[in-house]
């Protein structure tokens, strides 16, 4: 399974998307919606008929709004929405995608300052914390990208808005940025198991792979939408989070872009 190459696939998409929004001089999100739109199209061989269809529908039940994808390709899809799922205003989090793993860290020194004797322990504290996503190789940086991959799943299908040909589309978009066959068959099952913020959190390695996920997972959410809202909740919880923690992980989030 090569899940590392993916999440790292997702983080640069991200990243371009959040560039592109940032360049773009629109007011609000900064976010080009027909670009975005033209080249989600082009991702999908031309646009297909079923898309264009959805499109046009403006969000019936036969297909997705087109309108509504915040971001290009599998990161697109994971936040679109056949409801014209609106995000509640707010664009989706890129930076804090891509930059997951030291914004978690960023969110936990946080959480030390004032503490006291935190300089004496703090090589000790760092050992025990765990290492960032970016910092890890191999089997555990394969770990750690599946937990990722896992949580933003988890988190983009909360509100129930990812239909069948949702996941289709999904599925061919990971594909396309190069998923191997164990892969595929991994990401078919994530879209179709129980959602089990306890069985999620358990898949956790370290307090930093907690609040990794934890962070992804609102980067992926609208924590105006009563579902996901209660989602994050039920993670926050399951990870054994503290309100303050999971707090200042929404807050470093949010201030990512």
């Amino acid at each position: 399974m090569n899940a590392s190459k993916i999440l790292q696939q997702l983080m640069k998409q991200a990243s371009g998307s959040r560039s592109s929004g940032n360049s773009s001089g629109n007011s609000g999100n900064g976010i080009d919606v027909k670009g975005v739109i033209d080249g989600l199209s082009r991702q999908l061989g031309g646009g297909s008929s079923s898309a264009n269809q959805g499109s046009r529908q403006g969000g019936g039940s036969s297909g997705f709004d087109m309108k509504s994808l915040l971001g290009g390709g599998a990161m697109g899809l994971l936040v679109g929405s056949k409801r014209g799922r609106s995000m509640g205003g707010k664009a989706l989090k890129y930076g804090a995608i891509a930059g997951v793993g030291m914004l978690a860290w960023k969110a936990w020194q946080s959480s030390q300052e004032g503490k006291n004797g935190a300089d004496a322990s703090s090589a000790a504290q760092h050992a025990s914390e765990g290492e960032r996503v970016e910092a890890l190789s191999g089997e555990y940086q394969e770990r750690r990208s599946l937990e990722l991959l896992q949580a933003m799943i988890m988190a983009a299908r909360a509100d129930g808005h990812i239909d069948e040909q949702e996941q289709a589309l999904i599925t061919e978009q990971i594909d396309a940025l190069g998923a191997d066959q164990e892969m595929h068959r991994w990401v078919e099952q994530q879209l179709n198991a129980p959602l089990d913020a306890q069985a999620l959190a358990r898949e956790a390695d370290s307090p930093q792979a907690a609040r990794e996920m934890y962070l992804i997972s609102v980067a992926v959410t609208d924590e105006q939408n009563p579902m996901e809202r209660a989602w994050l909740d039920q993670l926050a919880s399951a990870l054994n989070l503290s309100p303050d923690m999971a707090a200042e992980l929404e807050r470093q989030a949010q201030q990512a872009d």
